[in-house]
């Protein structure tokens, strides 16, 4: 069977210029069966869902609103680090000894999470945004701002963030 294409002038479905391959017998597929109409509709899908997998809750760089965080021991978020309370969208950090900050986990830039607090800095994994551990402030990345700032109560050994 020849796979040289087909271009004699005709319109799509008239049997003579339909996209096919020459001798494959088929009104606008290509010898796979898989039209180009088929191939474009999957490649804007897979466009689709990685935009959507990187965008948060929000548009670009608006996360949902922190949840309420109570009974945090103090003994869990280590000095020059912190920790990303999960399902709650607030990362608890203990940039000198006894002293405690929280900010909203989303990072600015596109809504993902930061996940890695060390040596006072805070990371983003998706593209790289770091933050100052304890202002929150934008150190590098492309977050166009810092992260925001959440109050925080410590009362004996345990932390809340209302």
């Amino acid at each position: 069977m020849s796979r040289d294409r087909l271009d004699d002038g005709g319109r799509p479905g008239d049997g003579r210029d339909d996209g096919g391959w020459a001798g494959d017998g088929r009104d606008g597929e290509a010898a796979t069966g898989t039209t180009r109409r088929v191939v474009l509709g999957a490649g804007a899908v897979a466009a689709a869902t990685a935009l959507a997998a990187c965008s948060g809750s929000g548009g670009p760089g608006e996360g949902a609103t922190p949840s309420p965080v109570s009974g945090i021991p103090t003994a869990d978020i280590p000095v020059d680090g912190g920790k990303v309370i999960a399902g709650t969208g607030v990362v608890i950090t203990q940039p000198a000894r006894g002293t405690f900050k929280a900010f909203d986990a989303v990072c600015p830039h596109q809504g993902c999470e930061v996940n890695e607090i060390a040596d006072n800095v805070i990371r983003c994994p998706c593209h790289g945004s770091t933050f100052d551990a304890t202002t929150g402030a934008r150190i590098a990345g492309p977050a166009p701002r810092g992260l925001t700032t959440l109050s925080v109560t410590v009362t004996g050994s345990s932390i809340s963030v209302p």
